[in-house]
């Protein structure tokens, strides 16, 4: 598939449009003795903490991306989408920023605490069996009252605006004095991934991007080794924001242009990726959070010893009762 790749002037001139509706997160060294015996003393780890964004995930650069392009007759209808939670907060919040409704489906796994939190931004939330059911749901909302899908990873405009998160995180690293050797980053269905690797591969080439998945939910992990977008029947995972039932083509093509490898962690990784950024970063994040940590922790750690590595720590909304849960049982690093 043939794609229009977004440009690092593009990527740039996007984030000067969002302006103050998102903040440029903050970066850090993570230096502490636990980390250096979980990934290698001699590697240096640095977080992109984009648990900090506005809403508590990268989410809104790219829900506002596309809903700054709606025209005012579009806008006044609202707009709908589907998600397990950050995806639909940042809906509600981009439509209250740009005065507009957003009526959002969720499955009825959600976190009870993301649910609340979307309707406190004013959104109309509709729980559903599960995501595949939401999917339909929710094109059966913009049938019938014109609001305008806003796809949670898919498309050109919400990789633009995930790409900055990469931007920012070279010119960062640039104003630290210092380059990254891999940047690692989680996928659900693959519109972070694509643009955090489509931006920080046309500024840092040298630079490998690898993308981890939960084995619960390896959507882009199958859709690589087939060599297409591939879908899963269900989602067996406790990080249920990368829980995307299936691959879109233009997410696809970016990652498979841009992204070095693909790998998977399981649950209990995950957790052990959750205690040690607690522990080390006092950072309370969602599973998905984590995931990208417990990637250089477990499969990329021998691949990655003695390397500058940059962590995208790309949300943070989970109630205080489920993160206390996942911690016990921890195994512990």
């Amino acid at each position: 598939m043939s794609i229009d790749v977004p440009t690092v002037d593009a990527i740039r001139a996007n984030r000067r449009r969002l302006g103050d509706l998102v903040v440029t997160t903050p970066i850090r060294r993570l230096v502490d003795d636990a980390v250096a015996r979980a990934v290698g003393a001699g590697t240096h780890v640095w977080l992109k903490e984009e648990l900090f964004q506005r809403t508590g995930s990268f989410k809104p650069r790219g829900a506002l991306s596309v809903m700054l392009d709606l025209s005012t007759d579009a806008l006044s209808r609202g707009v709908t989408g589907v998600s397990a939670g950050n995806h639909a907060i940042s809906l509600g919040y981009s439509a209250q920023q740009l005065g507009t409704t957003a009526k959002v489906v969720m499955p009825r796994s959600a976190n009870a605490f993301r649910v609340q939190v979307c309707r406190e931004l004013g959104a109309d939330v509709e729980l559903v069996a599960d995501v595949h059911e939401a999917f339909a749901r929710v094109r059966e909302i913009e049938a019938s009252e014109g609001r305008t899908f806003v796809h949670p990873y898919e498309g050109a405009k919400t990789a633009l605006g995930t790409a900055s998160v990469g931007m920012e995180f070279v010119e960062q690293m640039d104003a630290a004095g210092s380059t990254l050797d891999a940047v690692i980053v989680a996928a659900g269905g693959g519109g972070l991934t694509g643009g955090v690797a489509c931006a920080v591969k046309q500024m840092r080439p040298a630079t490998a991007v690898y993308v981890v998945e939960p084995e619960g939910a390896d959507t882009m992990s199958r859709s690589f080794k087939a060599g297409s977008p591939q879908a899963i029947d269900a989602v067996r995972t406790i990080a249920d924001s990368l829980g995307a039932p299936r691959c879109e083509p233009y997410s696809f093509a970016l990652n498979r242009q841009f992204v070095d490898e693909v790998v998977l962690v399981n649950d209990d990784q995950i957790r052990d990726g959750m205690r040690l950024l607690f522990r080390s970063a006092k950072l309370v994040v969602e599973p998905a959070g984590a995931a990208a940590l417990a990637a250089l922790m477990f499969p990329l750690r021998r691949r990655l010893e003695g390397r500058r590595v940059g962590i995208v720590v790309c949300g943070g909304n989970i109630d205080h009762e489920s993160f206390a849960r996942q911690l016990a049982t921890a195994s512990g690093t």
